[in-house]
């Protein structure tokens, strides 16, 4: 007698004909993709493929026209402690007068209350994150006073902070280091070897296959979802980008060949 196979996880995330339009200008166009628990996602897709907004339109921060979205087989809001968001730095008032502290503090919020004082174990727990992020020793400072990169791992601490089982980040890597990239890069991988998922967009086709083992391909419609190994290559990139990834696949050939001394 065969043993009974054990129940399949529900899917960290799963998008039904989701449609989104801006001042009725579709953006987004009855995407429907379905991304399994544990996994570094890459949104990938040229300007103005509607990465961001999707994002915010499975956060709920924009409002679709259609379309049902659901974590673990759940609506958003009976998950949303689970979920985490690090926006855009560019969409932050840094001039805000408030410290790295309490900045990271803000993603217990949602645990504790907004009208609750800190407990001391959210306090400890708020360094830890720091220290993972490598930024105590800047905890006093005033955030206005943070380079571009500070910035980004305090944003990703106060993700951290808020002990999600889902992450969406909105181009992490936009305007930092590569020092810092690669801190942002290991805490990420760490995050997925505790079973966490990790949705990011981002621009640098270069890094997809080293960073990601998923990928989300956008061009207002859905181009492909699946493994990198089968959804990122020559047709689909193709699909997505047109011309401009011709362009790209040339640069990078020639890149290649230089580095080699081919050329």
């Amino acid at each position: 007698m065969n043993a009974p196979h054990p129940p399949s996880q529900p899917s960290a995330l799963r998008i039904r004909q989701l449609s989104v339009n801006y001042d009725k200008n579709p953006v987004l166009w009855d995407i429907s993709l379905e991304v399994p628990a544990g996994k570094l996602v890459g949104i990938i897709g040229p300007n103005g493929a509607g990465k961001s907004t999707l994002i915010k339109a499975i956060l709920g921060l924009v409002t679709p026209i259609s379309g049902k979205v659901e974590f673990f087989n759940k609506p958003l809001k009976e998950v949303r402690l689970r979920v985490a968001y690090v926006p855009q730095r560019e969409s932050v008032d840094w001039d805000f007068p408030i410290t790295v502290r309490d900045l990271v503090l803000m993603g217990r919020y949602g645990r504790i209350g907004l009208f609750n004082w800190p407990r001391q174990a959210d306090r400890e727990a708020a360094e830890r994150c720091l220290e993972m992020v490598d930024m105590l020793p800047y905890a006093n400072r005033q955030i206005s006073q943070l380079s571009g990169g500070q910035q980004q791992r305090t944003f990703i601490a106060r993700a951290l902070l808020q002990e999600a089982d889902i992450y969406f980040m909105d181009e992490p890597f936009a305007g930092i280091d590569l020092a810092t990239e690669a801190i942002i890069m290991d805490i990420l991988r760490q995050l997925k070897s505790k079973g966490k998922t990790v949705f990011i967009v981002h621009h640098d086709l270069n890094t997809v296959e080293e960073y990601f083992d998923w990928v989300i391909m956008l061009n207002m419609h859905l181009v492909a979802c699946g493994s990198v190994l089968q959804a990122f290559n020559p047709d689909t990139l193709n699909a997505a980008y047109g011309k401009s990834y011709a362009l790209f696949d040339e640069a990078l050939k020639l890149s290649q060949q230089k580095s080699s001394g081919i050329i």
